[in-house]
């Protein structure tokens, strides 16, 4: 690749639990990807707008507050508008298996549960980018 996958970690809403998040964000730098953690209390416009400055291949939401079916399709709507159809929306975090396939559905990428090896996650996220951003390769 030309350079590493960029991806955006963040933690939207009030959820205030943000280890899983650093789990990942550290899985995913030690993978090779350059990681930007937005950390706490971000609100969509907030992502979507970082996503844009950090030029980001891949988005990944971490939510444990049960708020999954309003921000992810917000973050979703929210990319559509801003013109990052090219970009990864994922995540993870305690979201019912039939809320997942619902955002699958919608769009939305793969998301994983707490039980997630960080190495499923970190392939997944390469495997997309390398298949959707022919631009990098």
């Amino acid at each position: 690749m030309k350079r590493p996958v960029r991806v955006l970690v963040a933690k939207v809403g009030l959820d205030g639990h943000d280890r899983g998040a650093k789990v990942v964000a550290t899985a995913l730098r030690d993978a090779g990807m350059e990681v930007i953690y937005t950390g706490l209390r971000q609100t969509p416009e907030m992502v979507v707008s970082t996503a844009l400055q950090e030029d980001v291949d891949a988005i990944g939401i971490s939510i444990l507050s049960g708020a999954h079916m309003t921000v992810f399709p917000k973050v979703w709507q929210l990319m559509k508008e801003k013109g990052l159809q090219n970009v990864l929306l994922t995540g993870g975090g305690i979201i019912p298996d039939e809320d997942m396939a619902a955002l699958e559905t919608m769009g939305v990428g793969k998301l994983f549960p707490p039980s997630a090896h960080t190495a499923a996650i970190a392939s997944y996220i390469s495997e997309w980018v390398l298949e959707h951003r022919p631009d990098l390769i």
